[in-house]
């Protein structure tokens, strides 16, 4: 049975994890080893990518520096 959503996720959530998978490609990074570097799991990473699972602002803060970008980065490029 398939699990059902309390609340919609919010577009800001989803906007995050695609900014975060666009800098993993420009970067030619594995996400294995951004995950790594953040000390998750590589599973919840891509929960955070794909916007299915919010994160907290420290899970936020260590993808940042796995990345190693400044974190107005996740939110600085206009659509």
């Amino acid at each position: 049975m398939k699990r059902v959503r309390k609340k919609e996720i919010s577009p800001l959530v989803l906007k995050v994890g695609n900014r975060i998978k666009e800098i993993i490609l420009e970067k030619n990074l594995k996400l294995m080893h951004v995950a790594y570097d953040a000390d998750l799991d590589v599973a919840n990473l891509r929960k955070y990518i794909k916007g299915s699972q919010e994160m907290k602002i420290s899970t936020m803060m260590r993808i940042v520096n796995a990345l190693n970008i400044k974190i107005e980065e996740l939110f600085d490029k206009k659509d």
